[in-house]
């Protein structure tokens, strides 16, 4: 069997897989995918996540921060059942990134998540073996991008005197290939999401003429477009403490800023885009 095939075979008794991948770093992956496992876990989701990026490792660094919190908080923080690749197959050089046996091991521990009902995968900022086994994995695909023309580069190439799409780009073409795959296996085709991702709160023309061309792209590529998180620090600040916008107020005591309560509307209105359905989720 080829390791670019869909580790679970059916759409029952599995989980549903959610990854957040692209070819770009630096444009909030790993902070979107840890946001929404703690989201799913206060509504009350078994989740499980890999962490398949190896050399930033962010979202187990969320993880283990939070761990540590979870240690000396008096209310108690939710944990996923997680799994970080880096551990079980490091290479200082980098030189086993395209290594299938890494792949083999990384579809093990997906299939060992099969008892959870949601299962998040972070993915490095390249197309490499990982990325494409997450991918080819990813019931729903979320790629973040920042509200920039450059971004926007990774979904499409671009002739941009005449604002037209000349061709998919290579991230593209493998989320084509990945979907047409899961077809062929009696899957459903790939939810494709992109999320414009740290959107400013201050209205301009290029934010508009940004959001146009993601119409006609989505249209033209495949894929679902939809607001990810504004400019907020306070889905930062917390990073040393694992702690997220739903439940930093309880673990460092107080009550939580109005910020808090903006940003947690924002990762509902998220989750709702990713089809996940309707969800109250308030900050405690």
């Amino acid at each position: 069997m080829s390791l670019c095939e869909p580790v679970f075979s059916t759409v029952r008794d599995r989980p549903f897989v959610l990854v957040f991948a692209n070819e770009k770093g630096g444009t909030g992956k790993s902070t979107l995918a840890f946001h929404t496992v703690i989201t799913l876990l206060q509504c009350g989701y078994s989740v499980g996540c890999i962490d398949a990026d190896i050399r930033q490792s962010t979202l187990s660094r969320y993880i283990e921060n939070r761990e540590s919190t979870a240690l000396q908080a008096t209310d108690r923080l939710l944990l996923p059942r997680h799994v970080r690749l880096s551990e079980e197959l490091a290479d200082p050089a980098g030189s086993a990134v395209d290594d299938p046996e890494m792949v083999v091991r990384a579809r093990d521990m997906l299939a060992g998540l099969n008892d959870c009902e949601f299962v998040v995968i972070d993915t490095p900022g390249s197309a490499n073996a990982l990325a494409r086994f997450a991918v080819a994995n990813a019931d729903t695909l979320i790629s973040p991008i920042n509200d920039s023309y450059i971004d926007i580069d990774v979904i499409a190439k671009l002739d941009m005197d005449k604002r037209e799409v000349v061709g998919p780009s290579h991230f593209t073409r493998m989320v084509w290939e990945a979907s047409n795959r899961r077809v062929a296996a009696g899957l459903p085709p790939t939810d494709w999401v992109v999320l414009r991702n740290r959107l400013t709160h201050i209205s301009s023309r290029n934010k508009h003429d940004i959001a146009d061309l993601m119409d006609k792209l989505a249209r033209r590529i495949g894929f679902r477009s939809a607001p990810g998180f504004g400019e907020r620090t306070v889905y930062r600040e917390h990073f040393h403490a694992g702690l997220t916008v739903l439940d930093s107020g309880a673990a460092v005591g107080g009550r939580p800023p109005p910020s808090h309560a903006a940003a947690a509307a924002e990762m509902a209105g998220l989750l709702r885009q990713i089809g996940i359905g309707e969800l109250s989720v308030q900050p405690v």
